[in-house]
């Protein structure tokens, strides 16, 4: 089992509700995914959980807020975003920070995440194992696997 698992943020952990313009810590409505909760108590018992977010204009604090807003934050050990680490999700480099920042090795790293594109491919490519949620794919990057319910991931252990 990962020591550490990484999350996307939206439609992984909470609802990136279509319409919706401006920092989600300030939607009038936040509704995390269903099986959220059950599923980071359960992980949070023996690993760390990180959040790791493309998300381009929300500062770290502003991004637990929202997470506050849901009642998931208490799972969560910390945030990775552009804001504090300074690299696009796409970039490989973005990975190696995350992994510099927890202290584990890529092999003891899960990452969980709707983008092949943003999620899968680059943590793939530093070493991370792979979980594909909720995102139909033809071809999957060898030894990721794909769920359809995050309460898979309890399954799995």
């Amino acid at each position: 089992m990962s020591k550490v698992y990484l999350f996307d943020w939206g439609d992984t952990l909470m609802i990136d509700f279509p319409g919706q313009e401006g920092k989600m810590y300030l939607w009038p409505h936040v509704e995390s995914v269903e099986g959220a909760e059950e599923t980071l108590k359960h992980l949070s018992q023996s690993s760390a959980i990180y959040i790791a977010t493309s998300a381009q204009d929300s500062s770290e604090s502003e991004i637990q807020q929202a997470f506050q807003r849901v009642g998931l934050d208490t799972y969560i050990s910390g945030y990775f975003c552009i804001a504090n680490l300074g690299l696009e999700k796409q970039d490989p480099e973005f990975y190696r920070a995350i992994i510099n920042s927890v202290g584990q090795p890529a092999s003891d790293v899960t990452m969980v995440g709707d983008s092949l594109e943003k999620d899968i491919y680059p943590a793939k490519e530093v070493g991370l194992n792979t979980v594909l949620f909720h995102t139909p794919a033809s071809v999957l990057p060898e030894d990721t696997v794909h769920i359809d319910c995050l309460r898979q991931l309890i399954k799995q252990l």
